[in-house]
């Protein structure tokens, strides 16, 4: 898994939603949504369960602090990424409380998790095409280091956005 562990991906679903990730160490990812349901929330620190499927193909798995589960499957060699997002039903119908930078508002994501209906989940069962991967090293704090904003995943893809 070392190939993998320190990997950032930038990829797209197929229903048009643009996402990044950092595999930042063994048990852990931080990520940033450039568009969709959830466009502008970024996570540092979120731990999670990874494996080896088969050689080159990765599985991450974890259960954040609204409820949402999220499972993804890594093909680099393909790139192509196949995740499943099961978003409780209150991020649903209040996604604009989850946008924002999650680490500062974990006890408003238990509240809300609370407070509001968490079913029936709203399932995102998708394939997606990963559009850039770079190894950055391991533990690196610089790479989710602030929000996502319009044009950031080109910068990043072009090579413009790390200086």
């Amino acid at each position: 898994m070392k190939n993998f562990i320190g990997t950032q991906m930038i990829y797209t679903y197929a229903n048009g939603w643009e996402y990044e990730i950092y595999i930042k160490n063994e048990d852990t990812v931080d990520y940033r949504i450039h568009s969709g349901m959830v466009g502008g929330r970024w996570v540092k620190d979120q731990k999670m369960h990874l494996v080896e499927l088969t050689k080159g193909v990765y599985k991450i798995s974890w259960t954040e602090p609204t409820g949402t589960d999220v499972s993804l499957n890594f093909m680099l060699e393909d790139n192509k990424m196949h995740g499943v997002i099961f978003f409780p039903k209150w991020v649903h119908d209040h996604s604009e409380i989850t946008v924002c930078y999650q680490n500062d508002h974990i006890a408003l994501m238990e509240e809300s998790r609370e407070k509001y209906e968490t079913y029936p989940k709203d399932v995102v069962d998708e394939f997606a095409a990963i559009t850039y991967v770079k190894n950055v090293g391991i533990n690196n704090e610089n790479i989710i280091s602030e929000a996502p904003y319009e044009g950031m995943a080109d910068k990043i893809r072009t090579g413009s956005f790390y200086k």
